[in-house]
């Protein structure tokens, strides 16, 4: 079983991906490390092969293509992917090993989230589960449907990819890229699963609205609507809308103005 990830500007976070899977009862047959516009850098050795690729792309985050590209390099016909900023349950493997035996599906696990305060702890990786929080939307739901699919950590069989049609590198940036690979699966037919492969996701700064990644995601709605006629990320649209960001009425989105570095500061959370 191969994992794959893709990364940029994250090195702290992968490290701690890579001591994650050290941890794992069963470690994966090989780790892919795809780069976005960063050339890479001295990894520590592993018990496991280490392979390392680059995407070099005009644009700032080539997330659809970094994806293809780790999977299309990928050595094992069933593919794990996690991000960068996720570390692994000690058993992740066991439970994508067992769902993979059962059925070929397109696997979705869980997502819990580290806090800022918990991550210099130095018994961390002992205790992940104690110290991180469940996700606030997806707790209570045992499986969840395409629109809640995410791409943090999921797993899936190269012929499960190929019958997807992989991500769409239409969609460029942040935003949209991974709800529209879950809307092709199941326009291909390909059934979600969510198991209990958990993934603990490692704090970071980020912001609500995502202000930071606001022409990625007009880009990136305008696609999905055009293709499977309905608009995505409609709570961070109605944000933008709110302050004054875009204009989004009558089928239409526009940018009206980029938001100031006052009011992106002002849009990080403060968790």
């Amino acid at each position: 079983m191969s994992v794959v990830t893709i990364v940029k500007n994250r090195r702290s976070a992968l490290l701690n991906l890579i001591r994650g899977l050290e941890y794992c009862k069963t470690t994966p047959s090989e780790l892919i490390i795809v780069h976005m516009n960063e050339a890479p850098y001295r990894l520590p050795s592993a018990s496991f092969p280490i392979h390392v690729k680059v995407v070099a792309s005009e644009h700032h985050l080539p997330l659809a293509a970094a994806r293809n590209l780790a999977i299309e390099s990928a050595n094992a016909n069933q593919v794990v992917f996690l991000d960068a900023d996720c570390i692994p349950s000690i058993d992740l493997f066991c439970v994508y090993r067992k769902a993979f035996s059962q059925a070929d599906l397109l696997l979705s696990g869980r997502v819990r989230y580290l806090s800022g305060l918990v991550m210099s702890k130095t018994d961390l990786f002992e205790h992940m589960m104690a110290y991180s929080m469940p996700d606030p939307v997806r707790e209570e739901i045992g499986q969840y449907p395409y629109e809640l699919f995410w791409s943090l950590n999921f797993a899936c069989s190269k012929a499960v990819f190929s019958r997807i049609g992989g991500f769409d590198e239409r969609f460029i940036g942040y935003g949209g890229e991974d709800t529209d690979f879950a809307f092709s699966a199941k326009s291909a037919g390909v059934e979600l699963k969510t198991i209990d492969a958990i993934a603990f996701h490692q704090h970071h700064p980020s912001y609500d609205p995502p202000l930071n990644h606001l022409k990625d995601i007009i880009c990136n709605a305008k696609a999905f609507q055009e293709k499977w006629g309905i608009w995505p990320m409609e709570g961070w649209l109605a944000k933008f809308q709110h302050a004054g960001l875009i204009s989004w009425r009558d089928g239409r989105l526009e940018l009206l103005r980029v938001p100031s570095a006052q009011e992106i500061r002002q849009a990080l959370k403060q968790t």
